[in-house]
């Protein structure tokens, strides 16, 4: 990337164990989450920040340039290194290119190895000169990394050298920093201060820090490549040369083999735990989350054919069924899990059902997996699952005689649109909500696929679904009915949820004039090239911006902030309307799926945000780098949008006749 480079615009390097680098294109840190080793100390839980950044200066024959930059309060920039910026790329890994004023080029490069808490930054002169010598200064803390740290008598400055190694141990119980490098250390104790994090204040939160630097590193640029690779405890083994060389080749091999930046970015969210493999909702603040799981894993590995990852993944949250309910959230610190949700446990049954319809097109392998141990698990947990929900269970949650699900009690936040400020629920949504219908019917039906009990309460619930939610003035479905719990009533309010009975889960449940109508009200009232609004602007409440304090932002998070996971069930439902011909796929890749990527990621990572502003321009907000957005994108792409045509292409094995 030349020319206008977007300098806050932010980058992301996962190490698959919960732990990430990050930051922005400038080199200014904006968020407390942006750090250069960040780890996850029992995976992927546990995160502290041991390296926050650091500051670099290149000296020539005609002087010394910054290469890095830093804001402190009350607003100052210091030094002035992002204005050499002269060209950004993303792929394979984050790499700057800086232009000196005497017209000398550097490049540097961060790179995060696969399974491995560790971090390498190089840099590298381009082209020959002589006298060029590179000076870093790393910042440290060893922190939580949702706090901020202050100069303090307890930090530990003392470092410990053996040869190409310093160690430093900053506190008692964060892990050892470990630095390899090709350049030579000296030992010059500092403290910076009032560190001004830009995105933090604008949330409303604290926003300054004081960071700690125990001296500084020198190389000879003009002599080679300064390697710099920065670990926790458990330091790879090897000099900076070989291990930077070993990096690459691993990480080259490894991303080539994704093949494009989703593939790759989907790489970053599927973690290995300590207790097998997860998903992480979204860097930098979450962690494994149960309903984003579920549906982030449809496109993370079913639609990427990481079927072994998503059998594990299944397996592991199958254990966790507690009266029909999964955790929506396994906390950091090892609180008890909070089962809170109304929707988690029928994502579950949904992406089981989309698995085990993978497992049955692979005829070779059939017979076994129809006698397997996973399939007798995870069938045990939908039939638990559906059996809670059915006699009942927390908040509410059960089986009415109408064949629907009924949830909610005041104070609690059971759907997806789960904001809450103090005490109030922005959008309590109890009663019946509409897409809580859909998944409990599409998973009524899977399950009577396994047991014919469930066949009756299937019907049941479609016909009463059928005759409640049409609301016949608007052309739509009610978003709520039985609000409240006050039998008759409805919330006609537009909002997204209605797409999942039209055809944005595996079952339709109306006939098409009618889910055509549906698809027709999303579209004209809250459709963007980013996603789906979360309510229509015409709508009471309807906030066009995510700004603002906690307040603020929690009040607009379901009241017409865009989600571009949405653009998935949209998409998939507007394909079927259309006869899902290779005519209507390709429209949709045109429409929706390329506008859609081209807006939300630029810099081509791979990586798409939380949320996005309701009204235009649709500024990316929110987490910057979101599993369900990635996931369903991939989804979009390799499966909903997929040709008969394309299909027999992969499916086809090509023979290459052997040399004599």
């Amino acid at each position: 990337m030349t020319g206008e480079i977007n300098r806050r615009a932010e980058w992301l390097e996962a190490d698959g164990l919960g732990g990430f680098a990050s930051g922005t294109l400038g080199g200014i840190r904006s968020r407390r989450y942006h750090a250069l080793l960040l780890v996850a100390t029992s995976p992927p839980t546990g995160r502290v920040v041991l390296v926050n950044g650091f500051e670099a200066w290149v000296t020539t024959p005609a002087g010394t340039y910054a290469l890095s930059s830093h804001r402190y309060t009350p607003g100052i920039t210091h030094p002035d290194g992002s204005s050499r910026i002269q060209a950004f790329e993303s792929q394979p890994w984050p790499r700057w290119t800086y232009r000196l004023e005497d017209g000398t080029r550097i490049e540097q490069e961060i790179l995060v190895p696969q399974g491995s808490p560790a971090v390498a930054v190089t840099w590298r002169l381009k082209g020959r000169k002589r006298g060029v010598s590179l000076e870093v200064r790393p910042l440290l803390s060893g922190r939580d990394y949702h706090a901020l740290h202050h100069q303090n008598n307890a930090f530990r400055f003392e470092a410990e050298v053996a040869g190409e190694l310093v160690r430093w141990a900053p506190y008692e119980g964060i892990p050892d920093i470990i630095a390899s490098s090709n350049g030579q250390y000296t030992h010059q104790p500092n403290w910076y201060r009032n560190f001004l994090y830009e995105d933090e204040q604008a949330r409303g939160l604290d926003f300054s820090e004081d960071l700690a630097c125990p001296g500084s590193f020198r190389w000879n640029l003009s002599k080679g490549e300064a390697v710099w690779i920065l670990a926790s405890e458990r330091h790879p083994k090897g000099t900076p040369e070989k291990l930077i060389t070993d990096f690459r080749k691993t990480e080259e091999r490894r991303r080539r083999k994704l093949s494009t930046p989703l593939r790759c970015a989907a790489d970053s969210y599927i973690v290995k735990g300590e207790k097998g493999g997860t998903i992480v909702a979204g860097y930098p603040w979450f962690t494994d989350w149960g309903r984003d799981t579920f549906i982030a894993l449809r496109g993370l590995s079913l639609a990427t054919g990481r079927f072994e990852e998503a059998r594990d993944i299944l397996l592991a949250w199958a254990g966790a069924v507690s009266e029909g309910m999964l955790p929506n959230r396994f906390p950091d610190r090892g609180e008890e899990p909070e089962y809170n949700s109304v929707d988690a446990s029928l994502w579950y049954v949904t992406a089981v059902r989309d698995f085990f319809t993978a497992m049955e097109r692979n005829k070779a392998g059939l017979s076994t997996w129809r006698r397997s141990k996973a399939r007798r698990t995870l069938s045990l947990a939908v039939e638990s699952i559906l059996s809670g929900y059915m006699s009942g269970t927390r908040y509410g949650i059960r089986c009415d005689s109408d064949g629907l699900l009924a949830a909610g009690e005041p104070g609690v936040q059971l759907t997806w649109m789960d904001a809450k400020v103090g005490d109030w629920v922005v959008t309590p949504r109890i009663g019946k909500p509409v897409e809580v219908q859909a998944l409990w019917l599409n998973a009524l039906q899977f399950g009577a696929g396994l047991s014919k009990k469930w066949q009756e309460p299937f019907y049941r619930g479609l016909e009463s679904f059928r005759s409640r939610f049409w609301y016949e003035e608007g052309g739509y479905l009610y978003d709520v009915v039985d609000v409240d719990h006050r039998a008759g009533t409805a919330d006609a309010t537009i909002r997204p949820n209605q797409i999942f009975a039209a055809g944005g889960l595996p079952t339709v449940l109306l006939d098409e004039e009618k889910a055509r109508s549906v698809i027709e009200t999303v579209e004209k009232h809250l459709l963007t090239p980013v996603g789906l609004r979360s309510l229509a602007p015409n709508e009471p409440g309807y906030c066009p911006h995510y700004i603002g304090g906690v307040y603020e932002r929690d009040r607009a998070y379901h009241q017409g902030t865009v989600w571009p996971w949405l653009m998935g069930p949209f998409v998939e439902a507007w394909v079927r309307s259309q006869g899902s011909t290779a005519r209507a796929k390709n429209e949709a890749r045109k429409r929706f799926l390329e506008p859609f990527l081209r807006h939300l990621d630029p810099l081509k990572q791979g990586h798409l945000p939380e949320i996005a502003d309701g009204n235009e321009p649709h500024q990316r907000r929110g987490c910057p780098f979101q599993a369900w957005s990635v996931g369903e994108a991939l989804r979009i792409e390799l499966q909903v949008l997929v040709t008969s045509k394309a299909i027999a292409s992969k499916r086809r094995v090509r023979k290459t006749p052997r040399r004599k």
